[in-house]
């Protein structure tokens, strides 16, 4: 694969995606009135995972909220104490409460970058089109926070059946409690948990082949997908309602 201005890309054997979620100035930096408390610790492993990913020819999407000035489409939950902390991440800001991204977690050529408007990186963007056009079957998740936009991205991923594996140092929360009762929930619900350093020695094969499997069971099986009723005239599903 061939882009302008880049060379041969790698091929992506994996058929997974990096998603970068929320590392921007507002969320991490100190001085910033919505900082999480432990995310300025996770931009070392998160910088150690882009890179990763690039070297193993991963996409890389940046995903980041921009509220618009006025507040138009800032969370319902979270509009009184974002006017309240002077309209932070707006657009071109700068500074300490900006949409900047945090040091070394800039994108580059040949990365992507996604605006969403809400917790989950898929709601309300493009973000679906894009992997399944790019026919990736994983996303690999790091950022700010793990009980709001790393779990609601994670659980979406998952009903549109993506795996889902969740870098573990790369994310964070506002207490380590938090932290780690998120991570064991999403443990449960079926995401592959790994640190940065694990990640260095991702595969094809760190995942397994679950779905292909599953959809070769399914197709075997021979099953009719829906009962239908053999009755005359009884046409759809049996049960009445």
């Amino acid at each position: 694969m061939i882009v302008e201005g880049m060379g041969r890309m790698r091929e992506n054997k994996t058929k997974s995606a990096l998603l970068v979620i929320d590392m921007e100035n507002g969320f991490v930096d100190a001085d910033s009135p919505h900082c999480i408390a432990y995310a300025k610790d996770s931009v070392p492993a998160c910088v150690d995972a882009v890179s990763t990913a690039r070297r193993k020819g991963i996409p890389v999407f940046f995903v980041k909220r921009i509220y618009r000035r006025d507040g138009s489409d800032v969370e319902l939950t979270r509009y009184r104490s974002w006017k309240e902390g002077g309209r932070a991440m707006g657009p071109g800001s700068e500074g300490r409460a900006s949409a900047e991204a945090a040091e070394g977690l800039k994108p580059q050529k040949g990365d992507y970058t996604i605006i969403k408007p809400r917790w989950s990186a898929f709601f309300g963007t493009e973000l679906d089109l894009i992997l399944r056009r790019l026919k990736i079957e994983t996303v690999i998740l790091t950022g700010t926070t793990t009980p709001n936009c790393i779990r609601t991205t994670c659980y979406d991923a998952n009903s549109l059946d993506y795996n889902v594996v969740v870098l573990e140092d790369c994310c964070s929360s506002q207490t380590k409690e938090i932290q780690e009762m998120n991570i064991a929930d999403m443990a449960r619900m079926g995401a592959i948990i790994m640190d940065s350093a694990q990640f260095r020695d991702y595969t094809e094969d760190s995942v397994g082949h679950e779905k292909e499997e599953m959809v070769r069971e399914i197709q075997e099986a021979l099953l009719a997908p829906e009962p239908f009723g053999e009755a005359e005239g009884c046409i759809g599903w049996v049960d009445r309602w």
